[in-house]
Parts: structure tokens; sequence; C-alpha cells
């Protein structure tokens, strides 16, 4: 019995050795960004950035059915691709030479190629367990989208986030999640590092553990690294995860910098692209070049 044990218990250190071993520094100086773009009035409410290519990345925003392309060398919205009526839209991927878009009541609309001049979209419903949808990416392992809902489904899971996928081939939503992350295990990740307390005081004055929200705004995997990104623009935190969902690195965001940061890409070299909605300022597109 006691060898079982003791084998139990090596067991568990070289896991948890090995999860420990995988935690990050972030390979980004988010307090120097490459360049600040001051967006276009009509991107105010920028939810959503893709990369395209060297010169140019893809947005949407809260209120039109239109991705903005906009040149990063020129500084200015240089296309518009209109492809579904007025509404709040959240999230935009690239596939290839395709463009999803995700709407916050779950729709996802698919431009099949933006090159072209017939940018008419195909609408697919996703119809998952979220009150809200606001995060959508591709995951290029798996040749899939990820998609998620702001803040929990329901109260039974109130302290666990989940990640949903879309199929490309069958252009189908999977009912069961991709990933599932506790709040719970990422707020004890940022208490051991100090960048949160463990307790916080209501207004009547008792003291409760002081959780992460967790309602997390766009998600992006890296390029090089494979890690997935997710921002959290209420608690202003930027998040990084193993591909099997394991918390590896917390960076708080200044909030002078990133008032709301909403979107977010990457180059295909690894640079790091946030977009911030302009709330009472004006939105932005901040560059973060990539150290490894």
């Amino acid at each position: 019995m006691k060898l079982i044990v003791l084998v139990s218990l090596l067991m568990l250190s070289c896991v948890d050795q090995e999860v420990a071993s995988q935690k990050i520094t972030l390979p980004y100086d988010l307090k120097k960004p490459a360049e600040q773009h001051i967006l276009p009035a009509v991107l105010h409410e920028v939810s959503g950035v893709t990369w395209l290519d060297s010169t140019s990345v893809a947005c949407v925003q809260d209120e039109h059915g239109i991705v903005f392309i906009y040149d990063l060398r020129k500084k200015e919205i240089v296309r518009e691709l209109p492809f579904g009526y007025e509404g709040d839209y959240e999230g935009i991927a690239l596939v290839g030479k395709s463009i999803y878009i995700l709407r916050s009541d779950g729709g996802i609309y698919e431009i099949p190629d933006y090159r072209s001049s017939n940018t008419a979209a195909t609408a697919h419903a996703v119809l998952l367990p979220a009150s809200k949808y606001e995060e959508l990416c591709y995951d290029p392992d798996m040749r899939r989208l990820l998609i998620a809902g702001k803040g929990k489904v329901d109260e039974a899971s109130r302290e666990d986030r989940f990640v949903y996928s879309f199929d490309l081939a069958t252009k189908k939503p999977d009912p069961q999640p991709a990933y599932r992350f506790s709040i719970v295990d990422v707020t004890q990740f940022a208490v051991d590092r100090k960048l949160q307390e463990p307790y916080r005081l209501t207004a009547k004055g008792k003291s409760v553990p002081n959780y992460i929200k967790m309602r997390t705004s766009e998600l992006a995997f890296h390029p090089v690294t494979g890690h997935l990104y997710m921002l959290a623009a209420t608690d202003h935190l930027l998040m990084v995860f193993d591909r099997k969902g394991r918390i590896l690195h917390i960076e708080k965001l200044d909030p002078a910098v990133f008032n709301q940061a909403e979107g977010l890409t990457f180059s295909p070299g690894g640079d790091m692209i946030i977009t911030n909605e302009g709330g009472e300022d004006s939105p932005t597109l901040l560059r973060f070049v990539y150290h490894p």
C-alpha cells in the first residue's frame, strides 16, 4: 500500500512539474506597441479583427453588416464588404480566402472569397448554450472555428467558461464544448502570481472569493507557439493557455492603453494586433512585435 501511495505521489509530482515547466513569459512588451493607429469613426465600436496579409486586416463592428478592410500602411479603410443586415457582430476569422463573421445571437456568416466583387454571405445557425456570443477564431490544427459566449452558461456551471467548435466540413456546431475553463483555477493562478487579491469585500462588508469574471472578448491561436490567447476586456487581462486548455500566463492590461480590448489577431510571424473600442475616446489598433 505504501508503495502504491508513493508511486501515486511521484506521478502527481511529475504532472505538476510538467505543467509548471510550461509556464511562459509573454513574448511581447505591452507597454510599447510598435504601431498605434487611431481607427476611423465608423469603427468606433470595433469588435473583431483578423489578419489578411502583410498590409491589411479585416474588422467588424457592433452595428453594421460590413467587413472593413483596413490598410496598415495607408492607415485608412480601403474597402468595404457588405454581407448582411444591421446587427450586433462580435467576431471575425479568416480561413483561406473565406471570411467568417459571428453575430451575437449565434449566427455565423460566411463570405466565400473576400477578394471577389460578390461578397454575398451564407448564413449558418449555431444554436449553442450561450446568452450572447462574443468570440470567434480559426483553429488551424483541427480545421474548425472556435466560438465562445460572454460569461456563464447557466447557474449550475457559473464557475466555468465554455468554448465550442464549428466544423468547417459539415458547417455544423459540436454541442460538446471544445474547452472548459475553470475561473477558480484561473483565479488561483493569478493569486499565486500576486496579480489578484484572493478575497474582496461586498457592499455589506462580507469577505468573498475575488474571482476573475472571465467575460472574455476575443481569442486567437498564436501561429508560432500554438498557444491560445484570450482577452478579457472587463478584467483587463490577457490570458494564455496551452492546446489542452491549461493556463500558462496571465498579463494585466493597462486600462490607459487597453480601454476596451475587443479584437485580437496575429501576423504569420507572430506579431500581435489588439483593437480597442472607442468608448469615450477614439478606437485604436495596436501592433506588438513578437520577441521569442
